[in-house]
């Protein structure tokens, strides 16, 4: 029992040590709220925790086994082991068995100390408690008082790692104690005086690393050594007596002179790795001897080296050679580079000397040349180069590469490249944008028997020196050449092609697209096309919007379904007649603006059975009948500003019947007579949207001093009078939902009575009518009503439970009659009385209480 309870004190205190360390050093980088106090003679503990957690041994005796949520010794651990090491301090707080269950050795044997405020005699502490760590951390101020003894009593160890202190010769002395070390790191120290000497010696030390450390020379003596790290240290002198290393690392330790560096690496005959970069005493004489003693050499950094040229240096068993900044670097170097035929990466960026590379290294997989400012000629031949990056080399104008591995290639801003010859079978990617020299004969480089076969993208984008393109590739699916001004004629053959992208190309003349696999184009960037053959089995879509000396087109797309030829003013019938015989899909055609359409063109239309919305806007047409004979399914015509239309061109629609399925008919700027109005929207019913914005000939409100209804619905079979009303019916219900009379300026009344069966209008728009004076709508499902810059409106009545949207903006009506108005719109949500110069922001309040269900009202400040 005394054995028992001995060892129980022992577990105890050591949790307790290990809690105390810890949390100190929680609370100091954590500001934790927990504070914890520790008495080093008797290791006690205590925590706020423990008034929380004080009846816990007795509660877990009773409630945790009646609730069956007993942990086993096995099952705590595992759930420890998640644990860090502050967290396992605070749950030594607990209860007794959770201290000891948290003290166990496997979960110390890492000792991380390096972000903890621990004085030196905690350290100690916890060396002595956990004598079996395997892993020692330490940093800060404790390595200045660090005592050797504390480090050897740890018979375990195999990780030592220590910085930002002074670490004195003592502690090197006394390494060979740890007899288990296999790693040590020390870093940003000073070591010993700092003048004399520092010995490494130690028969089982496989990893050693010295990185910005302070010393004035230091021999090593570590039989089993592999790994050594000096870098950014100060030492003038290094003696190395490690047979079996491996990786050296000397970078920038700016002080070792170059026989120096030479004794260091040929004293390692297996060295595999050698780091030298900014070490600028480094010379060809010193990789000779290199070469000849390390004949293993596969990886070499003499980056920064002003010295190195490469002369008579023979690596041949390097596979990579990093030489940036190496002024000494030319076009004769690569000959020594050659002879190295293992090689995989090479790098030249900042070699300000080199002229030119040419290179047959079969294995070489990765080379970078990046601001080398006089290298003009490249030529590559290896079988695996997987991947180069070429950049920021001005005078660079030719390259030559060939490869069977090389996939994506990627030369932007190359402005004196003139010449590319590529042998790559793989190849599926190429950047070349802002090459501005290229010329024309890239053009072969890349179409079939150039050398690139599975090319599948190609960037030639702002490459200003193209003028004629001609592709003629099975495998590119995309293709751009945005910003590429100079060229005047395309021509692409490639039947995979499904994007390309011509951004810019505004001297675009002649066009040919045959055959692609495009889906969709755009050509109305190409202001100065005037020829255009497309043959696109796939294309839905296209747009030739603004091409107006377009005078010659073959298309050829049977699945296209919208074509777009706005203001294309030279297209004549005969293009559009081959282009509906050969699109026959086509649902959506637009014709603004195209004056050389006629009669004939039109005629062609009945081989389009599908065609159903059609926009003759801007042309000078004087007959539809063409429209209404060969367009039976047409749904949406647009007829804006068709001036020459005479007051009897639509009279097919109200009086014969034609085009049944017209759902959308805009005449907006037109010439047509208030009568012809007044009858098309009287008879045709079927009509859901009218716009007659900036009709002049709209006179609603004018006709002998009498105030005019919305013309009363007729039927095509009777006399279209506004003066007979027929009863409520399915039959004679308008169909009409919206209606705008945008800008009409001899509107001045607008009176929109039930009878005129309006029953399905949503939204009618009457804004900028400056004449306007009144408005009496009684719509049941009107929703939107806009009257903005009516300015002449005084009187407003409306009986429109449904409507959510008023707009009244500078209207000169007053704040009696827009309460009158809004009292009948219980769903009102928005209203615009903005600029209205008789509606006060005073009356905002009283506005909504007539309206309780208004959202948003916005009105003036300024308004009076």
């Amino acid at each position: 029992m005394g054995r028992v309870s001995s060892n129980r004190r022992r577990s105890d205190g050591e949790s307790s040590s290990a809690s105390a360390v810890v949390a100190e050093g929680t609370r100091d980088s954590h500001h934790k709220r927990a504070k914890l106090y520790n008495d080093f003679d008797g290791f006690h503990c205590k925590s706020s925790a423990s008034a929380e957690y004080g009846e816990y041994d007795n509660f877990q005796g009773s409630s945790l086994r009646s609730n069956k949520m007993y942990l086993t010794d096995d099952l705590l651990h595992m759930v420890f082991s998640f644990l860090d090491h502050p967290n396992l301090c605070k749950a030594a707080c607990v209860c007794k068995r959770w201290r000891t269950a948290s003290a166990h050795e496997d979960f110390w044997r890492n000792l991380n100390f390096e972000e903890w405020n621990i004085s030196a005699e905690q350290f100690e502490d916890i060396c002595r408690r956990y004598p079996k760590a395997t892993a020692v951390s330490v940093s800060g101020p404790t390595v200045y008082s660090l005592k050797v003894k504390t480090i050897s009593s740890l018979r375990n160890l195999e990780v030592l790692t220590l910085g930002r202190g002074h670490i004195a010769d003592s502690f090197f002395h006394a390494l060979a104690d740890l007899s288990m070390l296999k790693r040590l790191s020390i870093n940003d120290a000073i070591l010993g005086s700092g003048i004399q000497e520092i010995s490494v010696n130690h028969d089982r030390l496989c990893h050693l690393q010295l990185t910005k450390c302070r010393v004035m020379r230091i021999a090593v003596r570590c039989p089993q050594l592999e790994t050594m790290s000096l870098k950014r240290s100060n030492m003038a002198q290094a003696i190395l007596n490690c047979p079996l290393l491996q990786e050296l690392d000397i970078a920038s330790c700016h002080k070792l002179p170059d026989s120096v560096i030479r004794s260091a690496a040929t004293s390692c005959p297996q060295l595999v790795s050698l780091d030298m970069s900014n070490c600028s005493c480094v010379s060809d004489e010193t990789l000779r001897e290199i070469s000849l003693n390390c004949a293993n050499l596969s990886f070499l950094d003499a980056s920064y080296c002003p010295n190195v040229s490469l002369e008579s240096v023979r690596l041949p068993m390097l596979t990579v050679l990093k030489l940036h900044s190496c002024e000494g670097i030319t076009s004769a170097s690569m000959a020594a580079i050659s002879h190295s035929y293992m090689l995989e990466v090479l790098e030249l960026d900042n070699c300000s000397l080199l002229t030119s590379v040419s290179l047959d290294l079969p294995r070489l997989q990765n080379i970078r040349l990046v601001h080398c400012r006089k290298f003009a000629d490249l030529k590559l031949m290896t079988i695996m180069l997987s991947s180069i990056l070429v950049s920021n080399c001005p005078a660079l104008h030719h390259i030559n590469i060939t490869s069977n591995s090389l996939q994506k290639l990627a030369i932007p801003k190359q402005d004196s490249l003139t010449t590319l010859a590529l042998q790559c079978q793989s190849l599926q990617e190429v950047d070349l944008s802002e090459c501005e020299s290229l010329t024309d004969s890239v053009c072969n480089v890349f179409s079939d028997g150039g050398g690139c076969p599975m090319l599948r993208s190609l960037v030639l984008d702002n490459c200003e020196s193209l003028t004629a393109v001609r592709f003629n590739s099975t495998s590119l699916s995309s293709l751009s050449l945005g910003g590429c001004r100079a060229i005047t004629e395309l021509d692409l053959t490639c039947p995979k092609l499904e994007k390309v992208v011509l951004d810019g190309c505004d001297h675009l003349e002649r066009a040919t697209f045959c055959p692609v696999r495009l889906s969709s184009l755009n050509l109305g960037i190409c202001p100065k096309l005037n020829r255009l053959s497309i043959e696109a089995p796939s294309m839905v879509s296209l747009e030739l919007k603004g091409c107006g000396v377009l005078s010659e087109a073959f298309i050829k797309c049977p699945l296209l379904t919208s074509l777009d030829a706005s203001f294309c003013s030279q297209l004549t019938d005969d293009c559009l007649s081959a282009t509906a015989a050969s699109c026959r899909l086509i649902k959506s055609l637009i014709l603004m603006s195209c004056s050389s359409v006629g009669p004939d063109g039109l005629r062609s239309l009945h081989q389009l059975p599908n065609l159903t919305v059609l926009d003759l806007s801007y042309t000078f047409l004087l007959n539809l009948q063409p429209v209404f004979e060969s367009c039976s399914q047409l749904e949406v015509l647009n007829l804006q500003a068709c001036k020459y239309l005479t007051d009897t061109s639509l009279e097919p629609l109200y009086k014969a019947g034609a085009l049944p399925a017209l759902k959308q008919l805009d005449l907006s700027y037109g010439t047509l007579c208030r009568s012809a109005i007044d009858e098309l929207l009287a008879c045709c019913t079927n009509l859901t949207d009218v716009s007659l914005n900036g009709c002049v000939n709209l006179n609603w409100g004018c006709s002998c001093g009498q105030v005019d209804y919305l013309p009363a619905v007729s039927t095509p079979s009777g006399p279209c009078s506004h003066k007979n009303f027929p009863e409520s019916s399915e039959q004679s219900t308008r169909l009409l939902e919206n209606l705008n009379c945008v800008g009409c300026p001899n509107i001045t009344k607008v009176v929109i009575p039930l009878r005129a069966h309006c029953s399905h209008l949503l939204r009618l728009n009457l804004s900028h009518s400056v004449n306007l004076k009144g408005v009496d709508v009684n719509c049941l499902k009107l929703c939107f009503l806009n009257l903005s810059n009516c300015s002449s409106l005084e009187n407003l009545k409306l009986e429109c439970p449904r409507l959510t949207s008023l707009f009244l903006q500078s209207c000169n009506v007053d704040e009696e009659a827009v309460e009158a108005a809004i009292s009948k719109c219980t769903m009102l949500e928005t209203l615009d009385v903005r600029f209205c110069l008789k509606i006060s922001s005073m009356s905002m309040g009283r506005l909504r209480a007539i309206c309780p269900s208004l959202k948003r009202i916005y009105s003036s400040p300024s308004a009076s």
